[in-house]
């Protein structure tokens, strides 16, 4: 069966959970050690090859990293907001809070409740809380990492 609302919502909002610039500097810097480190202790192999192999997995790794994509769009009269394969409807939202950067380690620690429904990125500050208020589903809450909680808490709102 093939899923057609991709093609009859608009996207109110959308970004891309990348990782930062800078993480590609150290990380291609620690593929390249390890690969002169390989190319040093294995004679018999080229001296090319260690990083024609380890610098792509290193890229690989930060672009699959960072391939979270956090939307908001609306269909048919429904907002949703959507974060990698899961999405929730704005109609079984009860609150909404931005949680800043300071509060995070709080939100994750001990007031983390284990039923919730987390999408964190450590590299992202601050987060999301969406309270939710829907009787057939037991997560009492998402809470997911944003770049922008102000817009994103905005195009839910509208």
């Amino acid at each position: 069966m093939s899923d057609t609302r991709a093609t009859t919502q608009a996207v109110r909002y959308r970004e891309r959970l990348r990782v930062p610039w800078w993480w590609w500097l150290p990380a291609s810097g620690l593929a390249a050690l390890i690969a002169l480190e390989v190319s040093q202790g294995v004679a018999a192999l080229p001296d090319w090859l260690p990083y024609a192999l380890l610098l792509p997995v290193a890229a690989f790794v930060l672009v699959w990293l960072g391939r979270t994509e956090l939307r908001v769009v609306t269909g048919n009269g429904e907002t949703e907001l959507w974060i990698g394969d899961a999405h929730l409807p704005v109609t079984v939202i009860a609150r909404m809070a931005e949680v800043p950067h300071s509060a995070k380690s709080a939100a994750l620690g001990r007031q983390l409740d284990p039923a919730a429904y987390v999408v964190h990125r450590a590299w992202v500050g601050p987060m999301v809380l969406l309270v939710l208020d829907d009787p057939d589903d037991p997560t009492p809450y998402w809470l997911i990492s944003a770049k922008h909680p102000d817009r994103v808490l905005a195009a839910l709102a509208c």
